[in-house]
């Protein structure tokens, strides 16, 4: 099924103005009722999720642990409409707070969404190289500890994953 330009922007904006409140009031619920019961969310280092429902045990447990628990937004970068096949591929960016020093840290990646009318998604898929997203993290906690502001959950991530940490 063919969509017009316009209904795909119209969806992909209310899709940026619900994450944007769903980081603003720290609740992924939001996120997931933007899919159709019946949606998949390919997620390349986290595996397939099958189902609303799914998605939505995913991603409340994902955003509310370190890293994602740190990252403030997730603004596009750039975007491009497929009407013919009611696609929206764009590049996302996913920065982390202030470490205390003013440092910046981020990494991207790629999102294939598949639009199924009314608000609502079919599909989503994101590529990245998962190296980048753990070199930001730990790059992130490193600036944070020289800081003084290493948040105890970032600590014991940090210990998880092999990391000597100075406390």
């Amino acid at each position: 099924m063919s969509w017009s330009r316009a209904e795909l922007n119209d969806a992909f904006a209310h899709y940026q103005r619900t994450v944007s409140r769903c980081v603003e009031l720290g609740d992924w619920n939001g996120f997931a009722d933007l899919f159709t019961e019946d949606a998949t969310y390919a997620e390349h280092a986290f595996g397939n999720f099958e189902g609303r429902e799914a998605i939505r045990a995913w991603v409340t447990r994902t955003m509310s642990t370190f890293p994602g628990s740190r990252m403030t937004q997730f603004p596009a970068n750039w975007h491009v409409l497929d009407e013919e096949r009611g696609w929206v591929i764009c590049e996302i960016d996913n920065p982390m707070e202030d470490p205390g020093d003013g440092s910046v840290h981020a990494a991207a990646n790629i999102t294939i969404l598949h639009y199924a009318g009314h608000n609502l998604w079919s599909r989503e898929e994101d590529a990245y190289n998962p190296l980048n997203f753990l070199a930001t993290a730990k790059n992130w906690c490193r600036a944070a500890e020289t800081a003084g502001k290493l948040p105890d959950d970032a600590r014991e991530w940090l210990v998880r994953m092999g990391e000597k940490t100075s406390g």
